[in-house]
This record gives structure tokens, sequence and C-alpha cells, in this order.
């Protein structure tokens, strides 16, 4: 009885090290793949005497690039600067990189440094909350590194490097590394305990057991965790609509629901899906599947007995994006949790029994999966009223 969980503990604990290693290794290297594809450059835009040879130059340089004149009037810019949150119309937006431009063109030379900005709303996903209420959505930083330099009397030029994707597997990666590295106490502690027992001569059969139990309970909790966090980390790579992965969003409902129906008929729980046959959408299986199951797994924790989970499927009204809707008749999500419940690892306080063994990464893997699939995910919740959670996607292309 107690080789097994001393056995499986070990194998767990080799595993876990060859995952951090693995993980670390592949993050940097799929992030640095994309932090080279930002290539979109605006060649139309007026270049208000941009001497030809410098417009050509920058027409071939990776990466986003903007040129304002002496009166700060934008006379040439990649689209990503936009959507990065630096330009608006004509204008650059950011103050830090205005001031940086205006020391450029007092003192010559060039400026570097960081920024982090935000991505301007009209340019993110529609929200897709109920139409009646506001809805808490989620957003990602920008992580940008800007150099700011004078290529003449009149022009300033801003290079921007989008790191984003490099920061964010890192920041996963060190999340992996500390969290799993904590998540070994427990087991190694439960295992302690237990080898005590055994190596002293103390078969008391209860305290063995009750070892016995901990040991496995913690190793459940690690495999848990582990395993979400590989979902989180292939959820961070951008997905590219093509022929090969059109979805049909209701026949995905489908299996994911036919496969969870087991556990909502345990829990006490009645799942209830309907929607419209002929949303199409471009995205992987598995990760629609991963970020679908989690919402509805979350319904099912905090619904009372005999409680109904309601799963749908919508067009948006301007008929270019799918509404996944995951409806619960549960006690609702505090006020102050609502702005959190999508960060990694975070857990409010109202946990259930059965969302007792949960580790906070479920809604960051579904934050990730709506994001890479250009799209969004929204909260509406009230005390006493339960919850909505949309996850809007893009019509297949």
């Amino acid at each position: 009885m107690t080789h097994l969980p001393l056995a499986a503990l070990i194998a767990l604990i080799v595993l876990s090290v060859a995952l951090i290693v693995i993980i670390a290794g592949v993050g940097i290297g799929i992030a640095t793949h994309h932090v080279t594809l930002h290539f979109a450059h605006d060649d139309d835009e007026d270049t208000d005497d941009l001497p030809d040879d410098t417009a050509a130059l920058l027409s071939m340089m990776p990466g986003t690039s903007i040129v304002v004149d002496d009166n700060d009037g934008v006379v040439r810019c990649s689209p990503a600067a936009y959507h990065l949150g630096v330009v608006e119309e004509d204008a650059i937006i950011d103050a830090t990189v205005l001031d940086a431009v205006h020391e450029a063109r007092k003192s010559g030379g060039k400026r570097q440094f960081d920024l982090t900005t935000s991505t301007p709303e009209r340019y993110a996903a529609e929200h897709g909350g109920n139409e009646h209420v506001t809805a808490q959505s989620v957003t990602r930083p920008n992580w940008l590194k800007v150099t700011v330099a004078r290529i003449s009397d009149k022009f300033v030029i801003i290079l921007i490097a989008d790191v984003s994707e490099i920061v964010r597997f890192g920041q996963v990666r060190d999340s992996f590394i500390t969290n799993v590295s904590e998540q070994l106490l427990k087991p190694t502690q439960a295992l302690s305990q237990l080898a005590d027992s055994l190596e002293h001569g103390d078969l008391n059969r209860e305290r063995i057991t009750d070892d016995a139990r901990q040991v496995r309970s913690s190793c459940t909790k690690l495999n848990h965790m582990v395993s979400d966090l590989l979902l989180l980390i292939r959820a961070q790579e951008p997905i590219t609509p093509s022929s090969a992965n059109r979805l049909n969003v209701m026949d995905q409902l489908r299996a994911t629901i036919d496969r969870l129906q087991p556990e909502a008929q345990q829990a006490g729980v009645e799942l209830r899906l309907k929607g419209d046959d002929a949303l199409v959408i471009n995205g992987l299986a598995d990760q629609i599947d991963s970020a679908v199951t989690k919402l509805v797994e979350n319904a099912i924790g905090y619904s009372k007995d005999n409680g109904v989970v309601s799963v749908s499927a919508s067009l948006s009204k301007d008929g270019d994006r799918a509404l996944i809707r995951v409806i619960d008749q549960g006690a609702g999500i505090a006020k102050q949790d609502q702005d959190r419940i999508f960060e990694r690892f975070y857990r409010g306080a109202s946990q259930t029994a059965r969302t007792a063994d949960g580790v906070g990464l479920g809604l960051a893997i579904v934050k990730h999966v709506a994001l890479t699939h250009h799209g969004d995910v929204s909260v509406w919740s009230a005390a006493g009223q339960g919850s909505t959670f949309t996850l809007s996607l893009p019509l297949a292309q």
C-alpha cells in the first residue's frame, strides 16, 4: 500500500524537474521566434518630404517605425503603432515617447527605453457580456523596447520592438518554476512523514493510511498544476487563420459537454446546450476544448445542488464573432475579485468543497486561449445571481 505513493511521487518529481527545464527552453525559443514577425508597414502614408532613400530603408526594417516632423505630426507610421497604443490619428499619444522625441530633436543622439502600453479598446475584441450589463473584460499589456533618434533637422524616428511574447513566456516560465517548487514541499513533507513511520517501525495502520492519503492528495494536486501549466504554455502562441483550422463551434461544444456530463451528474448539476450550428471559427480544437472545459468545470464547482449550467453559442450583433456563453446560478463573484480572476494562480475567497483543490490557473488558460485566437473573454456576475462568462471569437476567414 505504501510503495505505490512513494514510486508515484518520485516519478512525479523527476517529471516536474524535466518539465521545468523543457518549458524554460521551449518558452524562450518560441517567444524569440514570434518577436521577429512584426513586419507591418504602411507604405501608402504621406511621407511629407521624407527622403526617398530613408523611406525605402524604413520599409525594409523589421519592427514598428514612426516618423514625426518638426511639429510632432506623424508623417509615416506602421499600422502596429496604433494597436500598440503609441499613435492615435496623426499624433503620438504616449507622453514618454513624445518627451523622448523632443529631447532627440533638441540635443541629437538617441534615447532607448522600455515602455509598457495598453491596446486601445477599439482595437480589442468585442466584449461579449450580457447586453444590459457591464462585463469585466480582459486585456494584455504590450511590453516594448523603444529607440528614438533624430534623422534630420526636420524628422525624428521612433523604432519599436514588441517583446511582449518574450515577457509573457518568461512570466509563465518563472511562475511554473516557483509554483512547482512550492507545491513540491507538500508531497515531500508527506513522504517524509510516511518514511519516518516505516523507518522507526511505527506500523500504526491508521497513521500510515493517513500519511499515504496525504501523499496521494498532494501528488494529485501537483499533477493537476503541471497539466494546467502545460495548457497555459500551449495557449500563448497566436493562431494564424487558415483552411486547416476551421472549426464548427457547436460540434466542438457538443463534444466538450458530452465529455463533462458524468462530472456534472456526479455533482448534481444539469448541463444544457443550445446554439447556432452555422458558426465556424479559426481555432485549435484542443485549446477551445480546454477553455470551455475550464469555464464549465468552474460553473459546476460553484453551482448549488440541482443547479443548471447553460452553455450557448450565438452570433454577435455585428455579425463578426461567435459568442460562447457559460451561465451558472451560483452565488456569484465578489466585485473585488472580478478584476483579478483571470490572473495566474489567483483564487477568490469564496471557494467551495468542489473547487478547494484548484490551483488558480483555469481562468488564466481561458484568457490566453481567447487572446491567442484574436478574441476576448468577459465576465458578468452579481451576488446571488450567478455568473456569465462569454468567450468572443472571430468568425472564420
